[in-house]
């Protein structure tokens, strides 16, 4: 008797701490979050719009990737840090519900997307195939930005079908009605927007390091069939060649590691949300619950890490190209700030 009280006790002492642990990370982990990945995103929008990358194809496709995560973190996060003050009205208000989970996963579906498209569009521009190099151009980057929208409303749009507020028995008071509901709006989630493009990122880098490996032995073959002698003006296109070759590395760089980062952070989620569906019920005050709360919530809070760290990707891994382009912007940004000052 008194054996199966003392574990009795253990297990509620256990259950309180890990709900505890949960909700100081909802307290604290989407505060610092929001912070970093508002003005990350920002930072991104206004450096990767300067004159100098807003012409490349794939600058693009990270600027509105930016924009789409600065969606993200406002619509997910702002929601969750109410939740660790028991203030989330996503949890209670039905319509707020719906907007809110629309907006959030259409928006996500926007980042991968989008970086998706960058991939490709680094595939594309490192082809040895002048038609393939060709198609990487501004005219197509505007209408893989419209259909990608166009995408993420349409796959997403069930959420405003399917998503309820005050609901009981589930990892969030906001989700999916019924069981179908909730089984359709995860694998929407899990394949639609987090898995596909992650598979496709991948095997398009496969390729794109493929075409770096025949574009290195197409060079060393030409330097090696050229002349000794050159003119001024063919010295001027190497100079060019060699300059649009090391923005197209850099932009390599930055895209491989947000990839990388992207598939450790947002896959969790993903399988994990599938797997809060098809799993079975548990009773809220049991041991595994608690376990699957908190780590429901460790990586949900990964995920919307992954949508506010591109800036701080950009900056580690993009070279002289992304950290000049910041530098470019804080000097244009503090004279006209001297100029409004002194007028």
């Amino acid at each position: 008797m008194n054996i199966s009280m003392s574990e009795s006790n253990q297990s509620t002492n256990f259950i309180i701490t890990i709900n505890n642990i949960s909700n100081e990370l909802l307290a604290n982990g989407p505060i610092i979050i929001f912070i970093f990945g508002i003005v990350g995103n920002c930072l991104n929008v206004f450096v990767l719009g300067q004159k100098t990358l807003r012409t490349n194809p794939s600058s693009v496709f990270f600027m509105v990737s930016s924009l789409a995560g600065i969606f993200v973190i406002i619509s997910g996060l702002i929601s969750r840090m109410m939740a660790g003050y028991n203030a989330d009205l996503t949890l209670t208000v039905g319509w707020i519900c719906k907007i809110r989970n629309f907006v959030l996963y259409s928006s996500r579906t926007v980042v991968l997307w989008m970086i998706l498209s960058a991939t490709i569009d680094r595939w594309l521009s490192s082809s040895i195939d002048v038609h393939r190099r060709q198609l990487s151009n501004m005219k197509n980057v505007r209408r893989c930005i419209i259909v990608i929208i166009v995408y993420a409303i349409v796959i997403n749009t069930p959420y405003f079908y399917c998503y309820e507020a005050n609901l009981s028995g589930t990892l969030r008071g906001c989700y999916g009605s019924t069981y179908a509901c909730r089984i359709a709006t995860d694998l929407i989630y899990a394949i639609g927007t987090v898995q596909i493009p992650l598979v496709l990122m991948i095997v398009f880098g496969l390729l794109i390091i493929r075409n770096v490996h025949r574009m290195q032995q197409r060079i060393r073959h030409n330097v090696n069939a050229a002349s000794i002698n050159t003119t001024h003006h063919s010295r001027a296109t190497t100079l060019g060649n060699t300059s649009k070759r090391k923005m197209n590395q850099q932009l390599l760089k930055m895209l491989s590691l947000q990839i990388t980062l992207l598939f450790l952070f947002a896959c969790p989620h993903s399988i994990q949300k599938v797997y809060s569906s098809f799993g079975p019920s548990l009773p809220p005050q049991s041991v595994q619950y608690a376990i699957e709360t908190l780590i429901f919530n460790i990586f949900t809070l990964l995920s919307f890490i992954s949508s506010g760290m591109p800036f701080y990707i950009y900056t580690l891994a993009g070279g002289s190209l992304f950290r000049k382009a910041v530098v470019d912007l804080i000097k244009t940004t503090a004279r006209r700030l001297l100029c409004c000052s002194c007028s």
